[in-house]
Parts: C-alpha cells; structure tokens; sequence
C-alpha cells in the first residue's frame, strides 16, 4: 500500500485497508461453502448443505457493503492511479467470489435432491473434479491474500485440467442410460459438473485480477 502525508490520506489508507480484510473475510466464507459443497455431496451430509445457504447470505452482505464502499472511496477521495486500479479491480474481484458462492449453494441443493437416489455413475469421477475446483480456489484466495502476481496468473494452468474433466464427464454422462426410469440424477449431475467448472473460471478470474492488482498488466 502507498503511504501519504496528511490525515485525510491517512484516513484513505485505513479505509482501504478495512476493504481488502473484509475481501478476504469474504473469501474465506466462500472456501468454506465450496469445502461444505464437497461434503455435501460425496459425504451426503445435508447439515452441510443447509449450513452453505446460511453463508451465502453472509457471503452477499459482504458484497453489498464493499462494493458501496468501493464506489465510495472512488467518488469521494479521487485515489491516485496505483489505488483507483486495485478498487476497480476489487470490485470486480467480490462479484467472482460472489458467484463462486451462488454456485457453491446450487451444488448443495443438487446433493439434497440427490440424497433420495443410489449414488449415480461416475460420482468418483465427479469428485475428482471437485476436489480440483476446491484447490484451485484455494490457490486464488493465496493469491489475493499474499498479492502474488506469479501465482495468481499459475491459477489458469490449472483450469485447463478441469476444462478436460468436465469434457470428459459430459461425455460420459450424455451416453448414459436413465437408472430405474428416471433422467433426474444424470440431469444433476451435469448441472453438477457445469457448476464446477463455472466456480473454476471464477476462481481463474480472480488470479487474473491479482495479477493484474500487483502489476498493472491484463
């Protein structure tokens, strides 16, 4: 962070600073909700997937009052370029948290409408994918906690792998037969397979934002 002269800069300073704790308050409660996702569904644990709803509605207030706060401190202290990219960039970055979260309570709602049904085909297939979206936003949220550039723009080295599993699963599951007379299961699991696979954009994006945080460079 940039340091002033003046109280009203120093004032910026700490405001700025509340932002980027609060960003990984936020963070943490949307890795959290992907790591109750996981449990949710290859554990079948529905206290899991009730307790995600309750986080996404903590996960929302965080990104309602850092974007305000975002636009406030853009409107109202006019911050230097180096500051002005890092709150452009950051509210960009909350709304990929945001939807990693929205799509971490869709995959506990597809494991409460699964519970019902044998475990389908290729669960253990799914799981490795899971397993690949949970370290790869883990790895973001690294990223954006150390402002590490190198590893925040390493994040979409390792979507490419999880651009294949869902390739690979689609396949798969578009082949396959409905079990005992109904579609539901095989329709959830590619519901399923595109929610990871959209969490592991979203969690590319926000490694492409640190990068550009730290250097300036998209």
């Amino acid at each position: 962070m940039l340091h002033y002269k003046g109280s009203a800069k120093t004032q910026f300073e700490r405001q700025l600073q509340r932002l980027e704790q609060d960003t990984l308050r936020m963070g943490a409660l949307v890795e959290s909700s992907c790591q109750l996702a996981h449990v949710a569904l290859f554990e079948r644990d529905m206290e899991a997937a009730a307790a995600i709803a309750h986080q996404d509605k903590q996960i929302d207030l965080f990104y309602r009052q850092i974007e305000l706060d975002c636009v406030n401190l853009i409107a109202m202290q006019s911050p230097v370029a180096l500051n002005l990219r890092l709150l452009s960039a950051q509210m960009q970055l909350i709304r990929d948290l945001e939807r990693i979260g929205d799509y971490a309570k869709e995959l506990g709602d597809i494991a409460r409408r699964l519970f019902p049904y044998p475990l389908p085909h290729y669960m253990g297939e799914l799981q490795v994918m899971s397993e690949r979206c949970r370290a790869i936003v883990s790895m973001s949220l690294g990223a954006l906690a150390n402002l590490d550039a190198e590893v925040g723009l390493q994040v979409k080295q390792k979507d490419d792998a999880i651009d294949a599993d869902y390739r690979r699963l689609y396949g798969m599951l578009a082949k396959q037969a409905p079990s005992g007379g109904t579609v539901e299961p095989a329709m959830l699991m590619v519901l399923a397979i595109h929610h990871l696979e959209r969490i592991a954009d979203h969690a590319t994006n926000i490694g492409q934002r640190v990068g550009f945080i730290v250097t300036g460079k998209r």
